[in-house]
């Protein structure tokens, strides 16, 4: 495909430079270690910023609330504790809303400004850039890096070598049980795991965090990225020439060439960008950014730090490598946000689904009330010839400890009477409770074949922790 003869037939055709820059794309499948070189910039501190982020995932579990973890997926207990809310799996649809409303976030980002999760939110990107951060304080800058992998074997390299999988093992550890303490007790893990008292499924899942995070974070790197990552597939077609991403300036840069020493105006016909490589030296996935749009560019935007510290240096003006739309770049009008169909459909979606979740949450309540009534028979006619109806009453009890509810009737039929109305029911924290209720109201009281009826529950300590129910009283024929 990098036939001279073939792409200059492809373009006589109708083949455009862009299949020209697919053709010269160079992707490192593996081959080599790509040893990234840091340099200070805006958007590197952005990036530190938003992964720093993910220390939350180390200090978070340790939090507590009245005297629990304050957040917890309990699995085992099927709860999910945040604060003072308990969510059961009775609202696991709200759940569902979430994960929605985090994909359309995730989706209207990256139709707007391409990869930007993926650049300073990942955690695959924040673990990388914390193992090549460990390997360069401990090996060194890429030069020295590049030297020693090339060396051979000596008790110096050795030395290095062990202090940084060491190090790397060691946040691979604390990664594998920072993962497994949001799913039980943080202080009852540790205790479980110093005296070696985890079950074997605890075991299989520590160590399998441990060795996917060193291995993965440690030596696949950019790869997984390339390779095992269906975001990186499925975001180019999110992307359009509207979409903000990383972009060489063609018109401005070409033709590039090097600057001699000491002339610092350079050559009135070459264009600004003086084959530095900086911009591709610093990329994490190895991509130049020269070659147009690639499937590597994890928009993290170093190579913008890399170009403008060089236009400082050579007296040009930045942005050369600049977020732009291949459109703004071409010449072209540029549409303004709300002029995206495709976000706007991302926004109403977003909005949908977090309208959802807040109604949801506003109406969760510490107790849900469901009544079942009895269809066979329908009804009962006692001794006395009042009419009696039978219902099944399910109680989910939302809160944290057991507690013992009334059953109060309202509406439905005049003098109508719930049998032992003076009984309290036990409904035990967390589990949904069972009991039988029995209406009966007189016959001649009765003035419908079916008469709706509201029951509701309510604990005996706190009237105002309640819920209610909507059903029928059936009676006989009229």
């Amino acid at each position: 495909m990098n036939d001279p003869q073939q792409i200059k037939d492809m373009e006589a055709g109708g083949v455009t430079g862009l299949y020209r820059e697919h053709a010269e794309w160079h992707v490192n499948s593996g081959e080599k270690t790509i040893h990234a070189k840091r340099m200070p910039g805006f958007f590197r501190t952005f990036k530190t910023l938003s992964e720093s982020l993910w220390l939350f995932f180390f200090v978070g579990a340790y939090l507590r609330w009245n005297g629990r973890q304050a957040i917890l997926l309990d699995i085992n207990h099927r709860q999910f504790h945040f604060f003072n809310l308990t969510i059961l799996p009775q609202d696991i649809w709200m759940l569902s809303l979430l994960l929605l409303l985090l994909a359309m976030v995730l989706f209207a980002v990256t139709s707007v400004a391409s990869r930007v999760f993926c650049g300073y939110f990942c955690f695959q990107t924040a673990w990388t850039d914390l193992f090549t951060w460990i390997e360069e304080k401990v090996e060194g800058p890429p030069g020295k890096r590049h030297k020693l992998d090339a060396a051979p074997w000596s008790a110096e390299k050795l030395r290095l070598k062990a202090i940084k999988h060491f190090l790397w093992l060691l946040v691979s550890v604390l990664t594998g049980i920072s993962f497994t303490i949001w799913f039980e007790d943080a202080f009852q893990y540790w205790r479980d795991l110093l005296s070696f008292n985890l079950t074997l499924l605890e075991w299989v899942v520590l160590v399998f965090f441990i060795l996917t995070t060193y291995y993965f974070a440690g030596f696949m790197r950019e790869q997984v990225c390339m390779w095992l990552c269906p975001y990186a597939r499925i975001q180019g077609v999110m992307c359009d020439s509207q979409t903000i991403l990383p972009a060489y300036d063609e018109k401005r840069g070409e033709p590039r060439g090097k600057l001699r020493k000491g002339d610092v105006t350079g050559d009135a016909r070459q264009g600004d960008c003086i084959d530095c490589f900086q911009c591709v030296q610093v990329c994490p996935t190895g991509v130049d950014i020269r070659q147009g749009q690639q499937l590597g560019c994890i928009t993290c935007g170093l190579c913008l730090d890399a170009c403008d510290s060089v236009m400082d240096k050579i007296g040009r003006p930045r942005g050369l490598i600049r977020y732009a739309s291949l459109d703004e770049l071409g010449g072209k009008p540029v549409k303004k946000l709300y002029q995206h169909p495709r976000t706007l459909v991302y926004v109403a979606i977003l909005l949908l689904a977090f309208a959802g979740i807040v109604y949801g949450l506003t109406h969760l309540g510490s107790l849900t009330l469901r009544v079942a009534p009895e269809r066979q028979p329908l009804f009962v006619r006692m001794s006395d010839g009042s009419i009696q109806n039978k219902y099944t009453f399910r109680v989910l009890n939302k809160t944290d400890k057991d507690l013992t509810v009334r059953v109060i009737a309202e509406g439905g039929i005049k003098d109508q009477i719930i049998v032992d109305s003076g009984q309290k029911q036990l409904v035990t924290h967390g589990k949904a409770s069972t009991f039988t209720v029995f209406v009966k109201a007189k016959e001649e009281n009765i003035k419908k074949e079916v008469t709706r009826i509201e029951f509701r529950v309510e604990n005996t300590e706190d009237p105002s922790m309640g819920a209610e129910y909507h059903t029928v009283f059936n009676g006989p024929k009229r």
